[in-house]
């Protein structure tokens, strides 16, 4: 593999230097490197972040292949500046045995556009009754190490509690679909003054808030690690920083959607903005954006959940819930959280690929921009701003609530171990 220099620029936001890659490791960071025998990248007034780490992607294979496919999915994510994604249990079939996830793991293996990780099920078949063979999926060649019923709930606690407890033997995680089932039943829309107007069932906040404070309170008689996914709601975000003062081994992650978007939204009844956890109010997101800000919130997760077009473009109670975000990610994060003023790049680097890489244990990624580190690595043209048109994107659909919408920032390039999986926007 050739040697590749990076000249000019910002790693992390700071002043600017060069990197120079020699096959698959980070040789030199500096003031000046030669660039003899190597590539020359100009990236001057550009912000260099290690690899962004994806701790929640809906890859679809097995399966769904007409949503997504392990090929596309990744080539989405290194679009988006992506060098791992961990994949997420509810396939056809379900990732709940190491067989699958074993599949699902030689897929990302054989297609190279990222890493990809196995999300294994917690519990048979998605269906809340009897444990998965999460040792198995553990001891597997996809060693895996965070499971999650994601898109359901696991609602039954002693089945929870069980899990912990499972999990604890060899340090893994439990990462919760936040939702008690019984308070959302035939609920279309984030419950309040929206829903009322509109006449559409109400999801109410105590459903996700609830079942967080439940399994706070379980890690800790435990003594095991919880994860909650795509925290939506400002009650959420009390019961975690809460908990995280009482020491309790709890981490959170929040979607770039719902740091950005309403439940106002909802006023058009276009589908693309049916959402599971639905759209919040501004108070939510003001208060997401808060907490990620001072790490209650510890990572931005996508959610990325990739529909078919028939599936989405049709009323608005038919419609399947969920949106593809690989490829905006990033630039929806400098929207609502760097050009605010409330993260610095180096903070997105800790929240898009230093932490989520620590929480899914997610060998030679979120690693420092330094000398002897793996060459995982994205470079961001910041000053950038463009409509997001969903026709040109590398993902199998097109299901994104921001076409037509101007943001900020493009990812130019991404490198995963040294090899260009993007250059000046295009994959490789």
């Amino acid at each position: 593999m050739s040697k590749i220099l990076i000249r000019g620029a910002k790693v992390l936001g700071g002043e600017p230097q060069d990197v120079l890659i020699d096959g698959g490791t980070i040789a030199q960071v500096g003031a000046g490197l030669s660039a003899e025998g190597a590539e020359v990248v100009e990236a001057e007034s550009k912000v260099l972040l290690p690899g962004l780490v994806d701790l929640h992607t809906h890859l679809r294979e097995p399966g769904r292949e007409d949503s997504e496919t392990v090929l596309t999915g990744t080539r989405a994510a290194a679009s988006g500046g992506y060098t791992t994604v961990f994949a997420m249990a509810n396939t056809f079939p379900v990732a709940d045995t190491a067989g699958v996830v074993e599949q699902v793991w030689r897929l990302g293996k054989e297609h190279g556009y990222c890493d990809v990780q196995p999300i294994g099920a917690v519990t048979v078949g998605l269906e809340g009754r009897k444990l998965a063979e999460l040792g198995a999926m553990h001891e597997s060649a996809a060693g895996v190490t965070v499971f999650s019923d994601d898109g359901k709930c696991v609602h039954d606690a002693v089945i929870m509690r069980r899990a912990l407890e499972y999990v604890k033997a060899f340090g893994g995680v439990v990462a919760q679909h936040a939702q008690e089932p019984r308070l959302t039943e035939g609920a279309e829309m984030n419950e309040g003054v929206v829903s009322a107007e509109l006449g559409l069932g109400g999801w109410p906040a105590v459903a996700e808030e609830s079942i967080i404070a439940r399994d706070v309170l379980l890690a800790d008689h435990v003594g095991s690690r919880v994860h909650i996914c795509h925290l939506s709601t400002a009650g959420s975000v009390e019961i975690v920083r809460w908990a995280k003062s009482r020491g309790i081994a709890v981490t959170a992650e929040v979607t770039p959607h719902h740091l950005l978007l309403t439940d106002e939204l909802v006023r058009t009844y276009n589908p693309v903005y049916k959402v599971n956890p639905p759209l919040r109010t501004e108070r939510d997101v003001l208060a997401l954006r808060e907490a990620l800000a001072d790490g209650t919130i510890d990572i931005v997760a996508t959610d990325h959940a990739p529909h078919p077009h028939e599936d989405k473009d049709c009323e608005w109670a038919a419609a399947a819930m969920g949106m593809v975000g690989l490829e905006t990610a990033l630039s929806v994060v400098q929207e609502t959280m760097v050009d605010t003023g409330l993260l610095d790049w180096a903070g997105v680097a800790d929240r898009m690929s230093v932490k989520p890489a620590q929480i899914g244990q997610a060998t030679g990624h979120g690693r420092p921009v330094s000398a002897g580190e793996p060459a995982n690595l994205t470079l961001v043209d910041t000053a950038y701003r463009g409509l997001v048109e969903p026709a040109g994107f590398a993902s199998r659909s097109r299901n994104t609530p921001y076409e037509g919408r101007e943001l900020p920032g493009r990812v130019t390039h991404t490198w995963l171990r040294g090899k260009a999986t993007l250059v000046d926007g295009k994959l490789t």
